[in-house]
């Protein structure tokens, strides 16, 4: 079967039903350059497609890739945030960065070019989150680039040089000033907004006065169960660690 992953702009054309498009013609016209790459995944072919504008063909609907986690299954999601972060790096990854010569794709997830041989990979960012308990309470952040009222967890992004435990204490130490402990990794989920790694730690409060980095942070304190602010939605992995701790035995 043959399923189609259009973008767009940020956004996923669905059905109007809110499923992938699939069959042997394309939903949309189509021009050569539209087709980024095609995967092969058991019996389906899936064609990733890079949309010059916005579809207004009868029966589909363009829908925010993030949005899209309401309405499609979790197995569909993670493959339309595979594909969405290969279309970015295609589109970003035009050019041999060592002779700078045009590249070709040398399989379905890669490029190579066709002057020196160097091969180019996608290399997701990798971010680090945590959540950090004191007691009966959970530290939660408003970031500035927050678009929203949403709270979420202390993260950022891993330098070159660190562990990923290293850049959890360094981002807790930078963003609010505060001392963990047993520091724990907890689990992982790609972020293709637009292309990156995050990878989850739970931490308990070990000493210090929550003092605000103001440049990246808005507002943050510290919350009861009972009393918590707006929290991220269910497609990130704060939420999921959010939620783990409001289900656990407190104490």
């Amino acid at each position: 079967m043959i399923r189609y992953f259009a973008f767009c702009q940020g956004d996923i054309l669905l059905t109007n039903e809110g499923d992938v498009p699939f069959g042997l013609q394309s939903p949309v016209p189509l021009q050569p350059w539209n087709v980024v790459t095609t995967l092969h995944m058991g019996s389906d072919e899936i064609r990733i497609i890079g949309l010059d504008e916005p579809t207004t063909v009868d029966g589909y609907r363009m829908v925010p890739l993030r949005k899209s986690f309401e309405v499609l299954s979790n197995a569909d999601y993670g493959l339309a945030g595979k594909c969405a972060e290969l279309l970015y790096w295609h589109r970003q990854t035009r050019y041999c960065g060592v002779c700078g010569a045009p590249l070709k794709w040398q399989n379905e997830i890669s490029k190579q070019c066709p002057e020196c041989g160097k091969e180019w990979w996608p290399s997701p960012a990798v971010a680090v989150i945590v959540r950090i308990t004191r007691d009966d309470e959970i530290l939660l952040v408003h970031a500035r680039n927050f678009k929203s009222n949403r709270y979420g967890l202390v993260a950022g992004f891993v330098e070159t040089g660190e562990t990923l435990e290293q850049a959890v204490e360094r981002e807790v130490r930078e963003e609010t000033g505060l001392c963990i402990k047993d520091l724990r990794y907890w689990g992982s989920q790609p972020w293709p907004f637009p292309c990156g790694l995050m990878v989850g730690f739970t931490a308990k409060y070990a000493g210090g006065e929550l003092c605000l980095q103001r440049e990246e942070l808005g507002a943050g304190g510290w919350f009861r169960r009972d009393a918590l602010p707006e929290i991220p939605d269910k497609a990130s992995i704060a939420r999921e660690l959010i939620e783990d701790w409001l289900t656990a035995d407190k104490g």
